[in-house]
């Protein structure tokens, strides 16, 4: 289906919970935040139900995300029951890659097809700070476990902050000299309780290019890996993988979204960067069928907006992004 735009929407991101075991700098407060009450949180088989009902209105990719995704008991087999679902042609997995290692085997038997995975610093120290308490080498393991499954491409996310892992840069990049891994950096983007804590930390990424380029040479253009999504991809000469660069601040591509995000308690939103949200829970626990849960997610797609507004001052407040869905 076609927004009001004439951008073809055949992209949802589900948030299967908002819980994770971590607490990221750039996505919760330091105190973490209350986690929603089970009641309140979509049921397996309500997301089941929801993705059908997309499914019938030309939503073909399925992005599983949190919090983190794998602290949801099921997951696997939601993902062998989405795969069955007609129409639906992609599934893939949003992931700090804690809890990967015993389970990638599983998850790729299942049906995911590749993962995004978090890793903003090679240093475990740093890992531990960023993360308030992650243990790098256990997501490590992680990786190494989704290049053993085939999960491929394996993207490595690197959230750019300023003052914390811009010294680091080159050495993420370098990953892909020898590794079939994707490295996308990410600008850092403002959203609910992290605005004060972002500010003054924003890198755009002609910087770290610029960086990237000075200590290991020349970024070539490069072929987008498979589910590509808006980053702009390079290589370094003679690499297995690819440097990506996600410009949602400095060079938004609101203009080619194709995206929907459903929350884990069923609000579904255009845009990440705008506060509109339809609920789709309450009418789908009062009995509506697929056909009018469909019509709703039509309705969303029509409020999709011409772009973000966060470069103007635009911040959503209510939600931190482990509720949104990152």
């Amino acid at each position: 289906m076609r927004d009001t735009y004439q951008r073809e929407i055949n992209y949802l991101r589900v948030s299967v919970t908002d819980r994770c075991n971590l607490r990221c700098v750039y996505c919760m407060p330091p105190g973490g935040v209350k986690s929603t009450p089970h009641e309140q949180v979509l049921r397996l088989e309500e997301i089941e139900t929801i993705i059908r009902a997309a499914a019938l209105v030309g939503i073909k990719k399925i992005r599983l995300t949190g919090g983190e995704p794998l602290v949801r008991k099921g997951l696997e087999g939601l993902v062998r029951r989405i795969s069955e679902i007609p129409g639906i042609d992609d599934i893939t997995l949003t992931t700090n890659a804690l809890l990967l290692a015993p389970r990638a085997a599983a998850l790729k038997e299942a049906g995911i097809g590749r993962v995004n995975i978090s890793l903003d610093t090679l240093r475990p120290d740093r890992y531990r700070e960023i993360t308030r308490g992650g243990n790098l080498a256990v997501a490590w393991e992680g990786i190494q476990a989704a290049l053993d499954a085939g999960l491929h491409p394996v993207k490595l996310n690197t959230v750019m902050v300023r003052g914390v892992n811009e010294d680091e840069l080159a050495a993420l990049a370098r990953l892909t000299l020898n590794r079939p891994l994707h490295v996308r950096f990410i600008e850092l983007m403002p959203i609910g309780s992290s605005n004060t804590w972002a500010a003054g930390r924003y890198l755009p990424a002609d910087e770290a290019m610029k960086q990237i380029s000075a200590r290991l040479g020349p970024l070539l253009p490069a072929k987008k890996p498979s589910g590509g999504g808006p980053a702009k991809y390079y290589q370094l000469k003679d690499a297995e993988g690819t440097v990506g660069f996600i410009t949602s601040m400095s060079d938004h591509f609101c203009q080619s979204c194709n995206r929907l995000r459903l929350t884990s308690v069923g609000g579904l939103r255009p845009c990440l960067y705008d506060s509109t949200e339809i609920d789709l829970k309450t009418p789908l626990r009062e009995g509506a069928g697929l056909k009018e849960i469909a019509d709703l997610i039509m309705d969303v797609i029509a409020l999709k907006p011409d772009r973000h507004h966060m470069s103007d001052g635009w911040r959503d407040r209510r939600r931190v992004m482990s509720q949104i869905g990152g």
